[in-house]
């Protein structure tokens, strides 16, 4: 299942959800929060949610990669404020061999990204943040100062 949490992810923790004996292959994809995007310096993220379909569609991903790949999948996804170095998302698969638990843990992770509602509004350097939006040039919406932006959400 995909847990929206506003914890630390567990890297152990969610690893032991999908191992098995019959399993030899584990491949993760670790979302980390980086300090720069389209070369501004990033202080901080923040994700923002909508529950009850992510967790619904999360769950969709994970039975269709199940199925699709003969393997295991566990999500993470954290909300809220998250500082840089911080875990944002987590992909664990595993599978009888490396190839499916490879091939699993990738297309788990551009489904998340292309499929679930969350979203990420980054907090720069120079004090102004922006929504994420790789559907625009840059990938960011103009950036605002945090007043500006809060008014207009």
């Amino acid at each position: 299942m995909l847990l929206l949490t506003r914890h630390p992810i567990d890297i152990a923790d969610i690893t032991r959800s999908v191992i098995e004996p019959e399993f030899g292959g584990l491949a993760t994809f670790t979302g980390m929060v980086r300090n720069e995007h389209a070369g501004r310096e990033v202080l901080r993220l923040e994700y923002t949610a909508y529950p009850a379909m992510a967790e619904r569609l999360g769950e969709d991903i994970i039975r269709e990669g199940q199925v699709r790949f003969g393997v295991r999948l566990a999500i993470r996804h954290r909300v809220g404020m998250l500082e840089v170095g911080d875990i944002a998302v987590l992909v664990v698969a595993a599978a009888p061999h490396r190839d499916e638990a490879f091939a699993a843990c990738r297309w788990a992770i551009d489904e998340v990204k292309r499929r679930v509602p969350i979203w990420k509004r980054e907090h720069y350097a120079d004090g102004t943040v922006a929504w994420v939006d790789p559907t625009v040039a840059g990938g960011v919406i103009a950036a605002q100062m945090p007043e500006a932006a809060d008014a207009g959400a």
